[in-house]
C-alpha cells in the first residue's frame, strides 16, 4: 500500500507544487517536440526519423551557406516554408541571428522553436565551391567520439543456453565533420547476445557502418562514398531514409523529398554501400546517380537456395540467426535527372527516376515449405523473383499559398503506384491538405517506403485529409480523417477490407506558461473472425490528456494520462497509463525522470510511450499487464567532455516471468543501465 500511495502523490505533484516565477524560461527540446509526433503506430519507422534529427542537432545546418536540398532534410518544413526561407537568406543574408525566423509568416512558433535546433547563423564562413586546405580543415574541423554501453540487471534464458556472445549492447561511433561540407566516420555496434571477436565476427563488431560525404565542390553538389541512404521524390521507388506518420505528415504538408546523406546509424536496415553523387549539369537541371553492393540476411527455403524473406532486425545472438549472416546479396543501380525553376508564378520541378535491383538468390516467398502451393493468399504478390526495375516521374509545384506534389510509379510488370499531395495555406492561420494514394496489389519495389496503412506501398487505395488551425500565437488544432480500401487480402484478412482513421489535438499554451494537450484517435480496421466466414470491425479509441509547465527558469514538469479501449464486438479490451514527467536543467547539468503506472487487460491493448534517453538512443518501450516504470536520464557537460547515463526498471504486478523463449527472464522485473561518454575536439 505504501508503495502505491508514493507513486500516487509523485504523480500529483505538479498540482501540489506552483510557481508564478516565469523569467528565462527554456524552449522545448527537439526530443520533446518530436514524441507530439509519435503515436502507436509510428514506433516501426519512428527510429530512423529519430538518427536523422539526432545527426542534424550535432552538426548543424549554417542558415548563410544552407541549400534547398540541406533543408529539405528536416522533415517538419512544408514546401512553402523551405521556399519562403530560401527567398529571405537570398534577399537578407548574411543572418545575424535565429530571432529573424520571427520573419518568416509561415513559420508557426512550434516549427520555429523546432527548426532553432537544426540551424544556426554563421556570418563568418564564407561560402565556397573548392575543396579547403589542410589547415582549414584541421584548424576548423570536429572530431567527436561516442561510446555507449548497455547493461541488464537480470539473466535472459538465452544468455546462459543459446547466445553466443555478451549480454552487453554496446557501439562505438567516431566522426570527423568540418562545418557542412565534409564528414567521414565510423559506426561499430554490438547487439546483446552476440559475438565480439569470435565466430563470425573476427573484426570484433558483428555490423560496421562507415562513410564519407563531400558537399559543394564546384558542379558536384554532393558525394557520398560508403553507406548512405537516398530518397527520391514521394518515396514510390526509392526511399531508404525516412518516412513520416499521419500526424507528423501535417507538419511537412505532404513535401516531397531529394536527400543524398550518409548513413551513420546502428541500425543494419535500410541502407545501400557504394557511391552516390549530385550533380548541378546546368542552372535548372541536377543529375543523381547511385550504385550499391550489399549483403542482407534471409531465411531461405527448404532447397537452400532461394529466399523466402529478408530478414531485418539484424539480430546474430544464436547459431541460428548467425547462419542467416549476408547470405543474400543486393546490387542497386539509380539515376534520377530532375529540373527545378521558376514557373507559373511559383517553384516548380519534375524529376524522373529509374531503380534497378538484382539479388544473388531468387526470392520465392509465397511457396510453402516443402510444396509447390500458393501457402498464403495475402503473399501471392509479394515481391519474387531476381531482377527488378522500376520507374517513377515526381513533380511538384510551390506557391506562397498552394503546393502540389505527387509521384506516378511503374514497375517491370506494369502495375501503377501514384502517390498526390495537394496543401493550401487559406491563411496564416488555417492550412489545409489532401493526400491520396493507389498502389496497385501487383506494384512491387524493394526500396519502396512511402505513406501507407499498411506496411508496404501495394495493395492500397486511400484519401487522407488534414488540417491545422492556429487561431492565436499559442493555441494548435490538428485533425486529419484517413478512408482506406484494400483490394486483395492483407495478413489476418482473407478477402477485401477496409479501414478508417480519425485523429484530433488541441495544444494550448496558457498564460504564457502552462502548456495543455488532449488528443483522440479512432481507428477501425476489419479482420477474419475465427472460421475466416466473414470480416469482423476492430474499434480502437486512444486518448490522451497532457499537460506541462515549468518551475522557475530550470525545472519542467509534466502530467500525462493515456487510455486505450479495443472493441472487436466479442471482445473488448482496455487499457490505462498515468505517467509523471520532470526535467531539470542548469548549466552543465541536465536531469529527467519519468514514472508510470499502467494496467491493460490484455497485449491487444497495449501502450506505448516515448522515453527521454541518452543520445541518438529511441525509447518507445510498449506496455501491457499490470505495473510500475520508472526511468531516470542525467547528462553532465564537463568541457570536451559529455556523461550521459540511464536507468531504467519496469516491475509487473501480475507476472512472475518476463517475456518468452530465448529472452525469458524468471522474475517479475527488469532493470536497465545505459552509459554514454561523448568526447568532441
Amino acid at each position: 500500500m505504501r508503495r502505491y500511495l508514493s507513486s500516487f502523490l509523485f504523480l500529483l505533484l505538479p498540482f501540489i507544487v506552483f510557481s508564478q516565477d516565469t523569467t528565462a524560461l527554456s524552449q522545448p527540446s527537439w526530443e520533446a517536440l518530436f514524441r507530439e509526433w509519435m503515436t502507436a503506430e509510428d514506433v516501426s519507422y519512428g527510429e530512423e526519423t529519430f538518427e536523422l534529427l539526432s545527426a542534424l542537432a550535432e552538426s548543424k545546418l549554417n542558415l548563410n551557406q544552407v541549400t534547398r536540398e540541406e533543408l529539405e532534410q528536416l522533415p517538419f518544413l512544408s514546401a512553402q516554408q523551405i521556399e519562403e526561407l530560401m527567398a529571405y537568406i537570398d534577399r537578407y543574408k548574411p543572418l545575424r541571428t535565429l530571432n529573424e525566423l520571427l520573419m518568416i509568416e509561415s513559420l508557426d512558433r512550434d516549427t520555429r522553436h523546432l527548426l532553432k535546433c537544426f540551424v544556426c547563423c554563421d556570418a563568418m564562413a564564407a561560402p565556397s565551391d573548392s575543396l579547403p586546405s589542410l589547415s582549414s580543415l584541421l584548424k576548423d574541423g570536429r572530431h567527436t567520439l561516442l561510446a555507449t554501453v548497455k547493461i541488464p540487471m537480470y539473466e535472459r534464458k538465452g544468455d546462459s543456453k543459446a547466445y553466443l556472445g555478451y549480454p552487453y549492447r554496446h557501439d562505438l561511433r567516431y566522426q570527423f565533420s568540418y562545418r557542412d561540407r565534409i564528414k567521414f566516420g565510423l559506426t561499430g555496434a554490438q547487439d546483446a547476445g552476440e559475438p565480439f571477436f569470435s565466430n563470425k565476427n573476427s573484426w570484433g563488431y558483428d555490423y560496421y557502418s562507415y562513410y564519407f560525404q563531400l558537399r559543394r565542390l564546384g558542379r558536384l553538389e554532393e558525394l557520398n562514398l560508403g553507406m548512405y541512404k537516398v530518397q527520391l521524390g514521394m518515396g514510390l521507388v526509392m526511399n531508404t531514409s525516412f518516412r513520416l506518420g499521419k500526424v507528423a505528415i501535417l507538419q511537412s504538408l505532404g513535401r516531397s523529398s531529394h536527400v543524398l546523406t550518409a548513413h551513420a546509424s546502428r541500425s543494419s536496415a535500410s541502407y545501400l554501400r557504394g557511391a552516390a553523387a549530385t550533380v548541378r549539369l546546368a542552372r535548372h537541371w541536377r543529375l543523381t546517380a547511385f550504385a550499391s553492393y550489399r549483403p542482407l540476411d534471409a531465411t531461405l527455403n527448404d532447397d537452400d537456395q532461394t529466399v523466402r524473406t529478408i530478414v531485418t532486425d539484424g539480430y546474430h545472438r544464436t547459431a541460428t540467426e548467425l547462419a542467416k549472416k549476408n547470405n543474400t546479396h543486393l546490387a542497386d543501380l539509380g539515376l534520377r535527372l530532375g529540373w527545378k525553376g521558376q514557373k507559373f508564378g511559383g517553384i516548380t520541378a519534375a524529376n524522373v527516376n529509374v531503380v534497378y535491383s538484382h539479388f544473388d538468390r531468387t526470392l520465392v516467398p509465397y511457396i510453402a515449405s516443402g510444396s509447390s502451393t500458393v501457402s498464403q493468399l495475402y503473399r501471392r504478390y509479394a515481391l519474387a523473383g531476381n531482377n527488378f526495375l522500376n520507374a517513377s516521374l515526381d513533380y511538384s509545384y510551390t506557391h506562397h499559398r498552394v503546393s502540389l506534389a505527387g509521384e506516378t510509379a511503374v514497375n517491370r510488370d506494369g502495375a501503377l503506384a501514384a502517390l498526390h499531395t495537394l496543401s493550401y495555406r487559406l491563411t496564416d492561420q488555417w492550412s489545409l491538405m489532401m493526400l491520396h494514394r493507389y498502389y496497385d496489389k501487383r506494384y512491387t519495389a524493394y526500396h519502396a517506403y512511402a505513406f501507407s496503412e499498411g506496411s508496404n506501398v501495394q495493395n492500397e487505395h486511400g484519401l487522407y485529409l488534414g488540417a491545422k488551425w492556429a487561431p492565436s500565437r499559442n493555441t494548435l488544432l490538428q485533425a486529419y480523417l484517413d478512408y482506406v480500401y484494400f483490394p486483395w487480402a492483407r495478413y489476418q484478412v482473407s478477402s477485401g477490407s477496409e479501414s478508417f482513421d480519425a485523429f484530433v489535438l488541441a495544444r494550448s499554451l496558457l498564460y504564457n506558461m502552462v502548456t495543455v494537450e488532449a488528443r483522440y484517435r479512432f481507428h477501425l480496421r476489419q479482420r477474419d473472425n475465427d472460421k475466416r466466414t466473414l470480416l469482423m470491425n476492430r474499434y480502437e479509441h486512444r486518448a490522451r490528456l497532457r499537460a506541462s509547465f515549468p518551475l522557475w527558469s530550470v525545472l519542467t514538469l509534466a502530467t500525462q494520462a493515456d487510455a486505450v479501449m479495443i472493441d472487436n464486438r466479442t471482445a473488448r479490451s482496455r487499457g490505462l497509463m498515468v505517467s509523471q514527467f520532470a526535467s531539470y536543467q542548469h548549466r552543465w547539468l541536465k536531469l529527467s525522470a519519468n514514472v508510470g503506472w499502467f494496467r491493460t487487460d490484455d497485449y491487444d491493448s497495449r501502450l506505448y510511450q516515448y522515453e527521454p534517453s541518452v543520445l541518438y538512443d529511441f525509447s518507445f518501450p510498449m506496455y501491457y499487464g499490470h505495473g510500475l516504470r520508472y526511468a531516470l536520464t542525467a547528462r553532465a557537460d564537463v568541457g570536451r567532455f559529455v556523461l550521459s547515463a540511464k536507468v531504467g526498471t519496469t516491475n509487473y504486478f501480475d507476472r512472475a516471468v518476463i517475456s518468452s523463449g530465448q529472452q525469458q527472464i524468471n522474475r517479475s522485473s527488469m532493470t536497465d543501465l545505459l552509459l554514454q561518454l561523448r568526447m568532441a575536439f
